[in-house]
């Protein structure tokens, strides 16, 4: 296997930032795509950034028990991490320095080059670290699971990366796509004032206008006809929007805690004015960086992310070529609309998403997705 060519896909988590933290790491082979090897681990209580460090490091000493070597491609969806290790970065924490400094040991000198993957590219690692992470809440540590033997590898062509696709339609090999329609909760009394609504804070219901918001998108989705179930957030005013429509629908209410809005901490209730006199820094630093969290919070976009895209997959497993109704929040629907398009995580300070506004995104098998509308409200008028 002298001078092969590898990819190294890494990624790391914690649940609570710093709180119970895994890595997990995938070594591909650069021409065929098969893995050769496997990597993850539960680590204790740590942040997403040294649990992301240690699962590059323990990815890179994979690719090199393999090969000494080998040149490696490091793909990984840190952004902090890729640009630090890149040299485009400084590494301040204290914490990093010396994991950065380990991950340089092992990668070598002048045969490692480091780019940045959407989260969606990156499923191996990410599985892998939730696994490590599962294996420690039960208090054990990660072990292999035994994978089929690879076909043989025949001298040929690979096939194009499926590109994305913005056609009408699926074609007939991939079956039928699942339709995701988004539907943002009516307005509750906090909606116009534009104070922070999260899931840690008082928890409205809908106001009059929000109800009559939730009637008329249950008067146009009836006369479409093509919903077939409905999913929504635990809040209780997505649980009267959803409850309003799937009464018209004829259908029963499925509850996704995945689906619940951000944790805005001490920003609950609060305007955006307000926040900005009582949190400046914290509020810069949010709208900076996806892993910033609000003050008092436990969540970020990132964390966000992360469990609406569990939420997501979810949805996609139970109703397969379906198309399903799901009411949920600003922050969780511009995160999943954001990682339909594989676009940055700062995507979504670009998005508008009015009150009862829909969107909806197709899925297709090959693991393509096609956004099809955004913040609709055209059945509000």
């Amino acid at each position: 296997m002298a001078g092969a060519r590898f990819i190294v896909q890494a990624d790391g988590g914690s649940r609570g930032n710093p709180g119970p933290a895994g890595y997990g790491a995938v070594v591909l082979d650069a021409r065929t795509g098969e893995i050769l090897a496997e990597a993850a681990e539960f680590i204790g209580r740590a942040t997403n950034n040294v649990a992301e460090y240690k699962g590059l490091i323990a990815g890179l000493k994979a690719a090199r028990a393999l090969d000494p070597d080998a040149r490696i491609l490091v793909e990984m969806d840190s952004k902090l991490v890729v640009e630090q290790m890149s040299g485009r970065w400084k590494i301040k924490h204290p914490d990093m320095q010396p994991l950065a400094a380990e991950a340089r040991g092992v990668a070598g000198r002048g045969n490692v080059e480091y780019t940045w993957i959407p989260r969606e590219k990156n499923k191996e690692a990410d599985r892998l670290a939730n696994e490590a992470m599962d294996a420690g809440k039960h208090g054990r540590q990660w072990e292999p699971k035994a994978r089929a033997a690879a076909a043989p590898v025949v001298d040929e062509p690979l096939p194009a990366a499926p590109a994305p696709r913005a056609g009408w339609a699926a074609p007939a090999d991939l079956g039928a796509p699942t339709t995701l329609v988004f539907l943002r909760h009516g307005e509750t009394p906090l909606t116009p004032l534009r104070q922070f609504s999260g899931s840690t804070g008082s928890d409205p219901g809908l106001s009059e206008k929000g109800v009559w918001q939730a009637e008329r998108t249950a008067e146009a989705l009836a006369a479409r006809g093509t919903v077939q179930a409905v999913v929504c957030s635990p809040m209780l005013r997505t649980r009267q929007t959803a409850e309003a429509v799937a009464r018209r629908l004829g259908l029963d209410v499925r509850i996704e805690e995945g689906l619940r809005e951000l944790d805005f901490g001490d920003w609950e209730g609060l305007t955006f004015a307000e926040v900005m006199e009582r949190h400046p820094d914290d509020l810069t630093a949010f709208f900076g960086s996806a892993k910033a969290k609000p003050t008092g919070s436990a969540e970020s976009l990132t964390t966000l992310a992360h469990r609406a895209g569990q939420a997501r997959d979810k949805i996609l497993a139970r109703y397969p070529g379906k198309t399903v109704l799901v009411v949920s929040h600003v922050s969780p629907i511009k995160t999943l609309v954001r990682l339909a398009l594989g676009a940055p995580p700062d995507a979504v300070h670009r998005m508008e998403l009015s009150a009862a506004s829909l969107c909806a995104v197709q899925y297709y098998s090959d693991g393509n997705a096609s956004l099809r509308l955004l913040n609709d409200t055209s059945h509000l008028r």
